[in-house]
């Protein structure tokens, strides 16, 4: 049987970039008791309060059952309140005052995080940019992996 490289697998490389971007953000959102995945949500409901979790799921780019799951942790926590939505078994959440209060506090603190990302960012974008003709593969890779060890 012939030996197969899968450090050079895309999916594998993909993920494991998105994991380290996830866990830098994370870090920097842990002093604050939530996670980006919870920020993520706290925004979006920020930005448009009562949407379904069908539609922020598709906003935010996030499963529903991650969703449901970060909505009852940030309910929990008080951030959140939510009601049943008027028909079906959704439901619809809106930020609460310690909800709001946080949102406002963190996002001067996630632009100044941003910040320090920002020429990873554009590094990493102009590299991208660079390959969107006809990219080679291991171009890709070497790319998600150099994102990986952030």
């Amino acid at each position: 049987m012939d030996e197969v490289d899968f450090s050079q697998c895309l999916v594998l490389n993909t993920r494991m970039a998105a994991r380290a971007i996830t866990r830098r953000y994370d870090r920097k959102l842990r002093p604050f008791g939530i996670t980006a995945a919870q920020f993520s949500v706290l925004t979006a409901i920020r930005g448009r309060p009562e949407r379904s979790v069908t539609e922020m799921a598709q906003v935010i780019a996030m499963d529903r059952t991650t969703l449901s799951r970060n909505l009852d942790l940030l309910e929990k926590k008080g951030l959140i309140a939510c009601r049943p939505a008027d028909k079906g078994n959704g439901r619809l959440c809106t930020l609460t005052e310690p909800g709001s209060a946080l949102v406002e506090t963190l996002i001067p603190k996630w632009v100044e995080a941003q910040a320090e990302l920002l020429p990873l960012w554009r590094e990493a974008q102009t590299g991208l940019r660079s390959m969107q003709g006809q990219p080679e593969l291991s171009d890709i890779i070497q790319a998600l992996q150099q994102l990986a060890k952030l």
